[in-house]
């Protein structure tokens, strides 16, 4: 399960044009593998996100992206960050990801969660509804994959979905992890204690971790699961360069390919895990200390440039010795 875990977000760089965008991300998942980290994720997005680019950006369908991902890694398990249950009916997910551990040898993850972008479902044409919709879907999507995953035969009656005798073949080569995404205590933690075999906490500042964590114990005890047995990292965004200059350098690099003005910049230094590896260093290691089992962490501005990776990666296995 996620130790240490490398997410790809961006597709857009200033020595990039689009048709070397994949060339780009093969590179950085390389790059990510060879620094330590035991799992690459990217989005399963079509528009990109607010805060990272405007919604036309360019942004990859996240199977394809990851199955290609496969015949160029070795060792990292892959996964989406997580994957946006509305997009897909379950079965087909099942079967999607199944194939994502055949063609990786082995090394799919299934991240999922409710699915959140309101944008991207109104202009592409999915059903978004309610947030209890959402949720409602959700576990009924785990209800029918996990046993499917399992190789089990699976009919629900649900309000969302209906199959009738659902047959996965052929199973995946291992047993894939299930990784749910989100920060909810009340309905995502408790799913996480139902279903999953990892947590991504999505959301909130270090000082909310320790009452996640202890809201996630609660629901393993009134569901008899051991806490133990499941893995909870934290997506964190990092800008890091060998020195605060060239992490300033970088930041203007990517400010003028965006368009972002002074004071986004600013905002950017005030939501990201900023500057150099001591700085980020002791940052991360306030993250870990509140008792997260491990590290997920992208690179939004400056992961084009590989020696930043493995910089990062540096710092990260030094945090989780």
């Amino acid at each position: 399960m996620t130790r240490l875990g490398y997410q790809i977000p961006n597709f857009t760089y200033s020595d990039a044009s689009e048709k070397d965008i994949f060339g780009s991300v093969v590179a950085q998942a390389k790059a990510a593998e060879d620094a330590g980290f035991d799992r690459v994720f990217v989005m399963d997005h079509f528009y990109q996100l607010p805060g990272i680019g405007t919604h036309d950006e360019p942004m990859f369908e996240c199977y394809t992206m990851l199955s290609a991902l496969a015949q160029h890694t070795k060792k990292v398990r892959l996964s989406a960050l997580v994957t946006g249950n509305t997009y897909r009916h379950p079965t087909l997910l099942a079967k999607t990801i199944t194939a994502l551990d055949h063609v990786s040898g082995g090394r799919a993850t299934l991240g999922i969660g409710a699915g959140w972008f309101e944008l991207e479902h109104d202009s592409l044409g999915y059903e978004f509804g309610t947030f209890t919709d959402r949720f409602e879907k959700l576990e009924e999507s785990l209800q029918i994959i996990k046993p499917m995953l399992s190789g089990e035969k699976v009919t629900l009656a649900g309000k969302h979905y209906q199959v009738t005798d659902a047959v996965n073949s052929t199973p995946p080569i291992t047993k894939i992890p299930i990784m749910i995404g989100g920060s909810g205590e009340k309905k995502t933690l408790r799913m996480v204690a139902q279903y999953a075999d990892e947590s991504n906490l999505s959301s909130g500042g270090a000082d909310e971790i320790p009452r996640k964590l202890e809201a996630l114990e609660e629901h393993c005890g009134r569901l008899g699961r051991d806490r133990s047995e499941i893995r909870v990292t934290k997506l964190t965004m990092c800008f890091v360069a060998p020195t605060m200059e060239e992490a300033e350098a970088d930041l203007r690099e990517i400010a003028e390919i965006k368009g972002w003005d002074e004071a986004t910049m600013d905002f950017a230094k005030m939501i990201l895990i900023y500057g150099d590896p001591d700085t980020v260093g002791e940052k991360l290691q306030t993250l870990v200390d509140t008792g997260l089992d491990g590290l997920t962490i992208n690179l939004p501005g400056n992961g084009h440039k590989l020696e930043r990776i493995h910089l990062l990666g540096e710092i990260a296995n030094k945090v989780l010795r």
